[in-house]
């Protein structure tokens, strides 16, 4: 019976890719439900990557007037919009990595948050969180 050991690994493997392709609809599912339940108050929904380290966590991405929201099912941040001193939209990550659409790069109290949108979310985003530098800005009351 040299052919069980065999049967045994390729079922393992097909186990694997099952169960991976469940998680992976199961995280699509959960951004739907984040991307819905902010859609009615915020300005701009979309999905997003944010880059953490060398991970790519996907994200529903949201823009009300005040803040800029990033949640999944393990994650929920929010970035005052006041607190932002730069936004930058980039074909390359900061660690220059080049990426399918664009980054859109904040920074805000010496900190980066890279998040990668495709290019059609991009332009959208960059219309309503246009690109600015720290030194465009005015002096911030202490």
């Amino acid at each position: 019976m040299p052919w069980l050991g065999t049967v045994t690994v390729v079922g393992l493997v097909v186990l694997a890719a099952l169960i991976w392709v469940l998680v992976r609809m199961r995280m699509k599912d959960q951004l739907d439900e984040l991307m819905a339940k902010r859609r009615p108050s915020c300005r701009l929904v979309s999905r997003a990557d944010f880059l953490e380290g060398m991970q790519k966590i996907p994200v529903c991405l949201a823009l009300d007037d005040d803040a800029l929201h990033y949640e999944n099912a393990d994650l929920q941040a929010t970035m005052e919009l006041r607190h932002i001193d730069e936004v930058e939209y980039d074909d390359e990550t900061a660690t220059g990595h080049s990426v399918v659409g664009k980054a859109l790069r904040l920074r805000s109290h010496g900190h980066a948050f890279e998040f990668v949108l495709d290019q059609a979310t991009a332009r959208q985003w960059e219309q309503l969180l246009t690109p600015r530098r720290a030194d465009q800005l005015p002096a911030r009351a202490v």
